[in-house]
C-alpha cells in the first residue's frame, strides 16, 4: 500500500467527525487525538520492529515484550484502583500468561523462536489479557459494591473471606470470559480474524492462514482463563483486614 492510498483511508476518520459534529456528540476532539496517536504510535512501532527484526537480538525481543507488559499493566490498573497492590498483581498475571503461552508455542516447536513470530503473537496475547483484566476488575468491583451486605452477613455468621466473596468472584470470572468464548463460537462465520485476514491479504495460502489463526484462538482461550482466575485470586484477599472484615474500597 502506498502512502497516497493510506492517506485516502482518512475518509474513515472524516465520516465519524462529520456525524459527531452533526449530532452534537462532542467526540470530535477525542477522535482527532485518537487518530493522531494511532498514526504516531504505529509508525514508531513499525520502525522499531524493523530494527528488531533486522538484528534478531533476543535482548530487543525481551525489551519489546516487557514494554507491552508495562503499558498493558498501567492501562488495566485504572479499573482496580481500590484494590491494594493491583499494579503488581496485573503485572504478574501478564508475565505468567506470556511465559505459559510462549513456553508451549516455542517449547513444542509450534513456532520458531524469532522476533517475527514472538513479538506479534505476544502483542495479541498480552493485549487480550489486558482487556480481560479490565473486564474482570470492572465486573468484580461492581459485584462487591452491589452485594456488600450479603458478604458482610456471611462474614458475621462465621464465614471466611473466601466463602463470603466466592459467588461474586465466580460471577466476575465467568462474565469476563464470555466475550472470548462467544467470539470463538462464530469465528470464520461472522468474522474473519485479523491475523488470518492479514495473512490472506499478504498472499499466504488460506489454509495456512487458518492454521495460524487457530493457534491464536486456542492460545487466547488459555489467556482469558489464566488472566481472570489469577487476578481474581490474587485480588480478593486484600479486600479484607486481619479481622476478616471487608474493607471499603471505594
Amino acid at each position: 500500500m502506498t502512502y497516497t492510498a493510506l492517506s485516502l483511508t482518512l475518509i474513515f476518520v472524516l465520516i465519524p467527525l462529520i456525524l459527531s459534529k452533526t449530532l452534537k456528540l462532542g467526540l470530535e476532539k477525542d477522535t482527532i487525538i485518537a487518530t493522531i496517536r494511532s498514526i504516531i504510535q504505529l509508525l514508531a512501532v513499525g520502525y522499531i520492529l524493523k530494527l528488531v527484526f533486522d538484528t534478531g537480538s533476543i535482548i530487543y525481543i525481551l525489551l519489546m515484550v516487557a514494554l507491552m507488559i508495562v503499558v498493558a499493566t498501567l492501562n488495566a490498573r485504572k479499573k482496580g484502583e481500590g484494590i491494594r497492590g493491583i499494579t503488581w498483581k496485573i503485572a504478574i498475571t501478564l508475565i505468567v500468561v506470556e511465559i505459559v503461552t510462549q513456553g508451549v508455542l516455542i517449547g513444542f516447536g509450534i513456532i520458531p523462536a524469532t522476533a517475527q513470530y514472538i513479538i506479534p503473537i505476544s502483542g495479541m496475547l498480552i493485549g487480550n489479557s489486558m482487556v480481560l483484566s479490565i473486564l474482570f476488575l470492572n465486573r468484580f468491583t461492581a459485584e462487591i459494591t452491589s452485594h456488600q451486605n450479603e458478604i458482610e452477613l456471611i462474614l458475621s455468621l462465621g464465614g471466611t473471606p473466601k466463602q463470603a466473596i466466592h459467588q461474586q468472584l465466580i460471577n466476575a470470572i465467568k462474565a469476563s470470559m464470555i466475550p472470548t468464548i462467544e467470539s470463538q463460537k462464530t469465528i470464520g462465520l461472522v468474522q474473519l480474524p485479523g491475523m488470518m485476514s492479514g495473512q490472506i491479504i499478504g498472499g499466504a495460502d488460506p489454509i495456512q492462514a487458518v492454521q495460524f489463526q487457530l493457534l491464536i484462538v486456542f492460545a487466547l482461550l488459555t489467556t482469558a482463563t489464566l488472566s481472570s482466575i489469577m487476578i481474581g485470586f490474587l485480588s480478593y484477599p486484600v479486600l479484607f483486614n486481619e479481622r476478616m472484615q471487608i474493607l471499603d474500597n471505594k
